[in-house]
């Protein structure tokens, strides 16, 4: 919806005075959607007159709990607000961005106008749902997931009036909706061209999230013109890697004439009268050029194809549920790393639980991810949950989701919790070794009996899902220090198999090869020879993701016309480490087979070595450490707390 004729502000108190005390319907006039939000507004008991008491603002521990939640709208709207911003300052406005129940998460605006809006609760943590605030651009917005403006005396409650609003919604690739961007001002100051504005900038906010979400797929990018491509105006479709249509923005599915239902019941063929494995065969040639793809109804579009991380290809193997064939002793891929993917294939479709195992930064996500895309769940969810970085006074609502009002803070629409978010898919337990005690015992009963009961209900429902967890401990050790559960233990290990560290792999320099396709697809880069040969004798931490942000750093350092990554494009750190001699990073981090240590204590002085070293080079920052290791700051300070 675009703008539309605002009416006098008199018209539009009477027609809202009729409705509220005679039951008399607004005019026809007044637009559709405005009388239909005034109806909604009079049934959840609002009355337009008088101020309004909400008691659903949240407290300032509920908003962080809340912005938790939504981390990853957040990061992903922040940019864009600060843009949003810069076009619209110094207009007695401000930017809003809100989550999916109306709740406002963060704001930015001219100081003249937060005072105003600091009257009417127009700030963090208060709740704009249309059943709280009445007819309103970001309540409006939320409950019909569209875009719209609303004007002076269209919003329903008096007080309200001073405001002009234009909200647009972000949805998922699936079309769930995420939240709600806003800019709201004096209705002395509306501009015809605000919702437009904001409408581009919540497309912006969109295709982040897709692209973001969808980057382990297959994601085609379309435009009828060569130019749109990578602009805001540009579709975007996503594919698993047998052609299925796994997700999209709403221009895409608008290009093609589509609608959220049809995902992952439409594929490439359906679609484009190109095959799908000759645009995937284009691509592997490192093909940069758009392609050109002519649709089923005989349109011609352009299409520049990005197969799901170059660096995620070099990491798993072939996801097509095919028989497993013998390895290729001239594979360009690690031996160790291909025998896992196809142990953990065979088993998958099985009800077998499985169990990643391996150091931090080695992939086991990845690795899960590429188990999850060769089942035959491959078109249901993938749901990762890191029991690491969830808040030990929060998991247990995200993990088994809440009926309203089961706790302080909880949403009207409650949540469904991860576990039943995975049903007839996946659900990926990262860091599993980590989850407290009490969760456990919980886990373990909905593994059991198949059944999940929600915070605050004693209703169980039932949940179905291929389960895959992971851990960098070693979880005997752990049951016999009394942190985890034996029979827990025993009921996600099914199958457990062990990823490779970087530093024992056969294929680094094929790894590297793939991380600067990715980085800089069009560059054909490649790293000198005495700094490659370095590289391959560094013990690498952190592992593959401190290689992955090493070259992503080197690749940002080069000046465009180099095509050879040498030491002067990596971190100062990075090169005291990687020229210190081979035998001293040997003692480093090696233990002697003379000390008569067990093979966990040597493993165990290896990381803390690691660990020391990590710190001095950050000067005791613990954060920096964490990220030079690939491991979170919480995963860093136990590990501190172990010696």
């Amino acid at each position: 919806m675009r703008n539309h004729a605002i009416l006098p502000s008199s018209h539009l108190k009477q027609a809202r005075l009729q409705l509220v005390e005679y039951g008399i319907a607004p005019a026809p006039g007044i637009d559709d959607r405005i009388a239909q939000s005034w109806q909604r507004s009079l049934s959840a008991g609002l009355f337009p007159v008088g101020r309004v008491e909400c008691d659903d603002n949240l407290s300032s521990s509920n908003l962080q709990h809340a912005r938790h939640f939504n981390h990853e709208l957040i990061s992903h709207s922040e940019p864009v607000i600060e843009y949003l911003f810069e076009q619209v300052r110094h207009s007695h406005s401000m930017v809003i961005l809100a989550d999916a129940q109306g709740v406002l998460m963060h704001t930015m605006g001219d100081l003249d106008f937060l005072n105003k809006a600091d009257r009417v609760a127009l700030k963090c943590g208060a709740t704009w749902a249309e059943n709280q605030r009445g007819t309103n651009a970001i309540g409006t917005a939320v409950a019909e997931a569209n875009e719209i403006e609303i004007h002076g005396a269209e919003h329903y409650l008096e007080h309200n009036e001073f405001l002009t609003c234009a909200a647009a919604p972000i949805l998922s690739a699936q079309g769930k909706l995420m939240g709600i961007l806003d800019i709201s001002g004096d209705h002395r100051s509306r501009h015809p061209h605000t919702l437009g504005l904001v409408s581009t900038a919540a497309q912006m906010i969109e295709n982040s999230m897709v692209l973001s979400a969808c980057q382990h797929q297959i994601i085609v990018q379309l435009h009828p013109r060569a130019e749109g491509l990578g602009s805001v105006a540009q579709s975007v479709l996503a594919f698993s890697e047998d052609g299925w249509l796994t997700g999209a923005n709403r221009k895409g599915l608008a290009l093609l004439k589509l609608q959220y239902k049809d995902i992952a019941a439409t594929c490439w063929s359906d679609l484009f009268e190109t095959e799908f494995q000759q645009i995937l065969s284009f691509h592997q040639r490192a093909v940069i050029r758009p392609e050109t793809l002519r649709t089923k109804d005989g349109g011609m579009l352009f299409a520049q194809v990005h197969s799901h991380s170059l660096a995620r290809q070099a990491l798993s193997t072939n996801t097509k549920a095919a028989p497993a064939t013998p390895i290729s002793p001239t594979t360009n891929e690690d031996a160790q790393w291909l025998a896992a993917s196809e142990r953990a294939r065979k088993v998958i479709d099985k009800a077998i639980p499985l169990l990643v195992t391996g150091e931090s930064g080695v992939g086991k996500e990845l690795f899960a991810q590429a188990t999850h895309r060769a089942s035959l769940r491959r078109n249901k969810p993938f749901v990762a949950v890191n029991c690491a970085a969830i808040p030990e006074h929060l998991i247990e609502a995200e993990l088994f989701g809440y009926v309203a009002g089961a706790f302080t803070g909880a949403t009207k629409q409650g949540a469904q919790g991860r576990l039943r978010e995975a049903q007839g898919g996946t659900l990926f337990l990262d860091e599993i070794g980590d989850m407290p005690l009490g969760l456990q015992t919980r886990l373990l009963r909905v593994l059991q009996e198949r059944q999940v009961t929600p915070l605050g209900s004693s209703t169980p429902v039932a949940v179905d899902f291929n389960l895959i967890c992971a851990t960098h401990q070693n979880l005997k050790n752990s049951i016999a220090a009394g942190r985890f559960r034996e029979d827990l233990f025993y009921r996600i290990n099914g199958l457990t198999v062990c990823l490779p560290a970087l530093r024992a792999r056969t294929d680094f320099e094929f790894l590297c090869g793939r991380l600067l396709q990715e980085f800089a697809p069009d560059s054909d880069l490649h790293i000198a020879p005495d700094l490659l040969s370095a590289m391959k004798t560094f013990h690498w931490p952190g592992n593959l993701r401190q290689l992955s942000h090493a070259l992503r750093a080197a690749v940002a350092l080069r000046d465009d016309d180099q095509r050879c990554i040498s030491w002067e494009h990596l971190a100062d750190d990075l090169v005291a480490e990687l020229q210190v001699p081979t035998a001293q990073k040997a003692a480093a981090t090696i233990v002697s087979d003379n000390a008569g240590e067990p093979q966990e204590l040597s493993l165990h002085a290896r990381s803390m070595k690691a660990i020391r070293q990590a710190l001095a080079n950050a000067n005791g920052n613990v954060s920096a450490a964490a990220r030079e290791l690939g491991i979170s700051r919480q995963t860093l300070y136990r590990k501190l707390q172990e010696t």
